[in-house]
């Protein structure tokens, strides 16, 4: 082998152990029931946070006690205040080693009860730092005076009032600030009923306000504020979570802009329905919100609209200085994304990153200019940018993973264009500014629209994306694979997205480990079916949410729990200019039923259960492996690994928004798009026998009467490859699309080899056989193999220590490497055990 040959090989990925030999019942509990972090927990940043479950609280205050001697000697030992909430924040780097710690229990009157037992776990050097300043930096910091909301906005605002007449947004602010004007609650018997306009309204007023100094928005506002203060009945805005963090935000900005202009009594029924909300809420996201993995709307809206108003309050209501206290600490634990997504690509839902997108842009900007401290050099930012432009491009459907995937409604798109822009300005983010140059919806989005109107802050001078973007890219914390082929042309633009997520199936995520979507233009090719409507109506847990309505397998007809417990992990990834690959492990998957009292709650109220009739149980299986390939520019491969302990049917799942052209003799299934922009053909290979059907429409039809959103109810086809009982099985499918000139090809097969163009593929489909999968071009000498000892890479025998590694012979930025992959770890946030 030559010298060049043998310096570009090496170890790409980090640890051995294989998920399903070895695997944690949960990567991430949906709630915490054990602390973190202990040995067997790898850290996502370091400082890593101490976290505590509820119920190993016994009074009123938790106190921490770290250090790096396990009797905690030494003067470097940290003791902390007792304090109210379930986690702290060390807010220095830790250095590399074992690290000891413990809590106890502190009563309202000061007694201390005994230490819990000693927890440890190691730092090293590999973990990306990131350490944000004390608390006591951030609330000492805290302007004086009013306006304190938006201090970041202080010094730029009457230079911005200059030049507002010749921003591209000021049409667009007068006429909203004109509909504000005129919405009228003074007949209204139960404005608290329209607290979710009048908040809109309000932050329009005050935008027009801030921008042109006018009486008229001001009176407007305290009109709106002084008919509800009138009415006296806020309770029922309280007791929903959004509507009452959007009435603590429109009274405290009135509050802190307009003090003089209120009375002494309106001032304290300002500061007493503010502080019922902060009790309602700050007393329950303590511990909660501490220990919930996905807890939606607190981190959502809630959060922010709190933040914003214990700001205002904090001189008035000792209670608002203490949730200043808590939030920063909980941002800096559980923020921006969980505390254990560091890929930038939401893990919730794609569609749902427009509900977090304002909270998570002017949370660190406020933290940012207080403490001085960049926020945005936490590792999620740094990778929001690509993972914004990467899971949903501009005209076209997001990458396809978790509730609301198939909208193309303007809201979410509106929002993530806003705060692309955002980044944009803010960090000079390239990825961000290419995509809200093509996505420029950001200048209808009203609540962002007073920062880029007075922060002075300015796009970049460029939108082109980097030069070294990436054609592949693996979001690793949250489970999710993507590969663009042509983003300078986003109409022949080929994407292949692949999910397999750690966060598993709960709140806004689906059933759906080991799934993939097809997309060419922006038009589904194969996608997962069904319409986001209802949050658990019988179209969303049995068509929608379900694993039936995505691109996976059903084991023995059942699908995958709605839990965190069934996880996935994409545990390699390949990024070649000629081969892209993913390997994705759905083995823990299949967990049954799911514990969830919500699930269950939602289950009884549409009169089922999870039930094997309707495709929830547990099964046998032992592996579900699936390697997946996108070989350029237009065949993608897919080599399926499954195992059981004994003997169960195997269902391959493939869905389309066009009738399948089923060929049973060749087992070929086809689509054609009927404006003639693809045909796509898919060719399935086992050594055991298989029908290939399909089904148009759901098990559970949609409902056609709340569609409202513009939804495309057309019926979808659902292609179904079904296997007799096996305890093993290993079935390989080729799918090539005829796009941008590019043909399809015969596939010619030869015992275990297919050749497939220029591409031929090797693939062992005898279960009783080690599983392996070789890849070749010989005319661009591309080359992948998995699962060989001594395969052939650019006509010289490669020798390997290990046959599970996975090798890529390709160009990687134009030059060639042999690149060695083994899997990487899980990283467990609870017990191991």
């Amino acid at each position: 082998m030559s010298q060049r040959f043998i310096a570009t090989f090496y170890i790409l990925m980090l640890t051995w152990g294989t998920l399903w030999a070895q695997a944690p019942q949960a990567v991430h509990d949906n709630v915490r029931n054990t602390p973190y972090p202990q040995q067997g927990n790898a850290l996502y940043i370091n400082p890593a946070p101490l976290i505590v479950p509820m119920d190993m609280k016994k009074s009123y205050y938790l106190q921490f006690n770290l250090s790096r001697y396990e009797n905690f000697s030494g003067s470097e030992t940290i003791l902390s205040k007792p304090v109210r909430w379930n986690i702290f924040n060390a807010h220095q780097e830790l250095e590399n080693g074992t690290w000891y710690w413990r809590f106890r229990s502190v009563t309202k009157q000061g007694e201390e009860l005994a230490w819990s037992k000693t927890y440890s776990f190691t730092v090293t050097s590999d973990v990306p730092k990131f350490v944000t300043p004390s608390v006591d930096k951030f609330l000492n910091n805290i302007p004086s005076e009013f306006p304190r909301m938006y201090p970041y906005l202080n010094e730029t605002l009457e230079e911005s009032r200059k030049h507002v007449r010749k921003d591209p947004e000021f049409e667009q602010l007068i006429a909203d600030s004109r509909a504000a004007l005129a919405f009228n609650i003074k007949t209204d018997t139960d404005p608290y009923g329209k607290t979710t306009q009048l908040f809109e309204h309000h932050h329009n007023l005050l935008t027009a306000y801030l921008m042109f100094q006018l009486d008229i928005y001001k009176e407007q506002m305290l009109k709106n504020i002084r008919i509800l203060l009138a009415n006296g009945n806020e309770d029922n805005a309280i007791n929903n979570d959004f509507k009452a963090g959007e009435l603590a935000y429109l009274l405290s900005s009135a509050y802190e802009y307009f003090y003089n202009d209120f009375t002494p009594k309106e001032r304290k029924e300002i500061e007493d329905i503010v502080h019922k909300v902060l009790v309602k809420y700050y007393e329950h996201a303590i511990g909660y919100a501490d220990n919930h993995v996905f807890e939606n709307h607190f981190w959502q809206f809630t959060f922010r609209h709190l933040l914003q108003s214990a700001l205002v309050m904090k001189d008035v209501d000792p209670l608002a200085k203490e949730y200043l206290e808590y939030s920063y600490e909980l941002w800096t634990a559980r923020a921006p994304a969980s505390g254990f997504n560091r890929s930038g690509v939401w893990h919730n839902g794609t569609s749902y990153f427009s509900a977090n997108a304002i909270t998570l842009s002017y949370v660190p900007m406020l933290y940012s200019y207080i403490t001085g401290t960049d926020f945005f050099q936490h590792p999620f930012y740094q990778n929001v940018g690509l993972a914004l432009a990467y899971s949903w491009l501009p005209n076209s459907l997001s990458s396809g993973f978790g509730d609301g995937h198939e909208k193309m409604n303007p809201k979410p798109l509106r929002v993530r264009s806003a705060f692309a822009d955002f980044m944009a300005r803010t960090t000079g983010d390239q990825y961000a500014a290419w995509y809200s140059s093509l996505n420029t919806r950001y200048m209808n989005e009203a609540e962002t629209r007073l920062y880029r109107m007075a922060s002075g802050k300015k796009r970049p001078a460029s939108n082109a994306l980097p030069s070294n973007t990436p054609q592949a890219v693996l979001f690793a914390d949250a489970g999710e694979m993507i590969v663009h082929t042509d983003l300078d042309q986003l109409d022949k633009n080929l994407s292949l997205s692949f999910h397999s997520s750690p966060f598993g199936s709960g709140s806004h995520t689906h059933s759906n480990q080991n799934a993939f979507n097809l997309q060419y233009g922006g038009k589904p090719v194969y996608r997962a079916v069904g319409h986001y409507m209802n949050f658990s109506d019988l179209h969303n847990l049995l068509s929608y949410r379900h694993t039936r309505a995505h691109n996976t397998l059903l084991v023995d007809g059942m699908g995958q729990g709605f839990t965190t417990r069934a996880y996935g992990h994409i545990s390699r990834m390949f990024n070649g200019d000629h081969i892209s690959y993913a390997l994705g492990d759905a083995s823990q998957a299949y967990k049954g039923v799911s514990e969830y009292p919500m699930w269950d709650k939602n289950f009884k109220a549409q009169g089922i259960s999870q039930s094997r009739e309707h495709g929830f149980g547990a099964t046998p299986l032992k592996k579900y492996l699936r390697h997946i390939f996108l070989l350029h520019p237009n065949t993608i491969v897919i080599y399926d690994e499954l195992e059981a302990s004994k003997p169960v049917t195997w269902d391959w799942l493939l869905h389309s928004p066009i009738k399948f052209n089923i060929d049973p003799i060749n087992n070929l299934f086809i689509t054609k798009d009927p404006e003639g922009e693809f045909t796509s053909v898919a060719q399935m290979f086992s050594n055991q026998d298989f029908n290939l059907s399909q089904i148009e429409g759901y098990i559970a039809e949609p409902n056609k009467k709340v569609a409202v959103r513009g939804e495309d109810l057309s019926d979808p086809w659902s292609l179904t490859a079904s296997f007799k009982a096996s305890k093993a099985n290993r079935i390989l499918t080729i799918i090539q699309l005829d796009v941008n000139g590019n043909k399809i090809a015969e596939i010619k097969r030869l015992s275990d080899s297919f050749e497939c163009g220029d591409w031929t593929i090797k693939a062992e489909l005898d279960p009783k056989k080690s599983a392996s999968i070789y890849i070749t071009n010989p005319k661009i000498k591309a080359t992948f193999s998995a699962g060989l000892k001594h395969p052939e890479i650019n006509g010289e025998t490669v020798k390997l220590k290990n046959k599970n590694t996975s090798l890529l012979y390709d160009t990687f930025d134009g030059q060639w490497e042999l690149k060695e992959a083994v899997d990487s770890s899980l990283m467990p946030t609870g017990n191991m055990k």
